[in-house]
């Protein structure tokens, strides 16, 4: 992968750069370590891009660890799918996946040593008392009654809370630091709880399980990385992070220092897991990979493009400031890659019949068109014609406005790769409606301009003879407000953010294509001309009966 793919110029790259130079570390070492509670969404795929990103800048390595401390929401089905969203991304970690879970032993040991040395106690109060004590902005907390514990009950009740002699919530391991600390996360933070679930890796081993602030901060020593990088909510964690690592006896370990970056917000769409699964799970979608979600299954269905992504990532860059960033500017990424990497095609979404009256079989001719306007190495494709042809319906008017370049009656207009063509009747159905136009070819318009006059308008068309049928998905946004869980009601409280999803995100027509559409494979990808960049189904694509979902238009227009 090219180094020039990734964001350059932030205060990270000047951080390792520093880093480097000084001897600080020999090489960088980074991770990616999602909780695997859902899929990853776009968010995500700006992390992946700047850990990976840095990782092949520097010459340095990038670990995929799954944070799996939090047993009741994960899953092998969403380990899985992460894996394969960072392989398609086009990312490769270094060495075996890394689980947190592979620590749960050694973080169980390094609390026994915490207790021994009197830096952690067994707790009893339950999760509102512990909200009472703790204080608040103002107001310093109160050690908890339980504090002042000798090392002996610690040691026991935590080797029983282990064997599961309590129940659930009934008691904590909490650290000894600082009740009236200005940080909260520094008054005597709970690292474990007793929680009776099966996990996914260790099956029903442990009853009890480590924090996520304990256990990310010894498994980044624990593999030797330098710069943990995450978003700026954690901000507030880093003291206790530090806290964690200064006063854990980790052999021979790399120091690790927390870095926080500002996490991308895209206009139109939410990155909440938990939002995200309420879609699922009340089927206001398909599913994790409904081509209108914003993880990363989702819009590979639809039909991005890895290096579409890696370039949108690259251009809302990586700082501290706020990243919102508006839809236009993700589907401008891709619209550029795929503009230049997507081969043509012409299809007909909503058909209009044509009948050419003067159609001759043996003279009406043919011609080759190229399937990309600059890759001739893509080669080219015979166009054919018949006397019936389909072109869209809204490419005529029977009352034109003003500047109107498209088909009229008695007015003409080229057909793409073809002849000029005039109108010179209409059949309309009881409504009003054009159902068939009759028109006559100026045959001598074929490859070159027509004498005497000039025809400004091009229209694509398809010979109905030759045209495949084909089931053409129309994906729009998902939500009409651009930050749909952000809108308040009268009363202040925010309103459920299902209330603005966009009844036309998704319409669904039965179109016709060029031959080639019987032949494709899934996720392949083309433009179909005048219309948008399209994409096979990943699932339900056949060559016997092919399905195209709409990835991006041809241009911004959304309204």
């Amino acid at each position: 992968m090219n180094k020039d793919e990734f964001a350059d110029n932030h205060f990270i790259r000047t951080i390792i750069e520093e880093d480097l130079k000084n001897k600080v570390c020999e090489k960088i070492a980074t991770r990616f370590p999602p909780e695997p509670n859902g899929y990853l969404h776009i968010g995500h795929a700006k992390s992946i891009c700047l850990n990976f990103g840095l990782a092949t800048i520097y010459d340095g390595t990038c670990n995929l660890r799954f944070d799996d401390t939090n047993p009741e929401k994960e899953s092998d089905e969403y380990v899985r799918a992460i894996e394969e969203d960072v392989h398609w991304l086009g990312f490769e970690w270094h060495k075996e996946i890394h689980f947190a879970s592979n620590y749960f032993q050694a973080l169980f040991d390094y609390a026994i040593t915490l207790i021994k040395e009197g830096k952690a106690f067994v707790c009893d109060l339950n999760a509102e008392q512990m909200r009472e004590y703790r204080g608040n902005l103002k107001e310093p907390g109160k050690n908890s009654p339980y504090r002042d514990r000798s090392i002996e009950e610690n040691l026991d009740l935590f080797e029983r809370m282990k064997n599961g002699e309590f129940a659930d919530g009934s008691k904590t391991l909490r650290l000894k630091i600082d009740m009236a600390s200005g940080n909260l996360n520094l008054r005597d933070p709970v690292i474990y709880r007793i929680r009776r679930a099966h996990h996914h890796r260790t099956g029903d081993k442990w009853c009890i399980y480590p924090m996520y602030d304990y256990t990310h901060a010894i498994s980044d020593a624990l593999e030797n990385i330098t710069h943990s990088l995450c978003t700026l909510e954690f901000e507030d964690h880093r003291p206790l992070y530090d806290w964690v690592i200064e006063n854990v006896h980790l052999p021979n370990h790399a120091r690790p220092r927390q870095y926080e970056f500002s996490r991308l917000e895209l206009l139109y769409s939410i990155t909440s897991k938990r939002k995200l699964n309420q879609l699922v799970q009340q089927n206001h979608v398909s599913g994790w990979d409904d081509p209108r979600m914003p993880t990363i299954s989702g819009m590979r269905r639809r039909g991005y493009t890895p290096s579409g992504l890696r370039l949108f990532a690259k251009r809302i860059g990586i700082s501290k400031s706020e990243n919102i960033i508006d839809m236009s500017v993700l589907e401008g990424a891709i619209r550029e890659d795929l503009e230049n990497n997507a081969p043509r095609m012409m299809a007909v979404l909503r058909p209009l019949k044509v009948t050419l009256t003067n159609f001759e079989e043996g003279k009406t001719s043919s011609r080759a068109a190229p399937y990309h306007p600059h890759h001739p190495e893509f080669g080219e494709r015979i166009i054919p014609i018949a006397q019936t042809i389909y072109i869209e319906e809204d490419d005529f008017s029977l009352d034109p406005p003003k500047g109107w370049q498209r088909l009229t009656l008695n007015g003409e207009v080229r057909l793409r790769y073809g002849y000029v063509i005039k109108c010179d009747q209409v059949v309309q159905d009881n409504t009003g409606k054009a159902i068939e136009l009759k028109c006559s070819i100026d045959h001598d318009t074929l490859g070159k301009a027509p004498e005497g006059r000039k025809v400004k308008g091009v229209i694509h068309w398809l010979s109905a003879e030759h045209a495949v049928a084909v089931n053409v998905r129309l994906y729009d946004r998902l939500f009409t407000e651009a930050r749909p869980d952000a809108i308040r009601a009268e009363n202040g409280q925010y309103k459920d953010f299902t209330e603005f999803l966009n009844p036309h995100s998704l319409e669904e027509i039965q179109a016709w294509a060029e031959p080639i559409a019987g032949e494709l494979a899934a996720e392949t990808r083309y433009q179909f001309e005048r219309l948008g960049y399209f994409v096979t189904d990943r699932y339900e694509h056949q060559k016997s009966s092919p399905v195209f979902n709409r990835t991006v238009s041809l241009k911004d227009n959304w309204k």
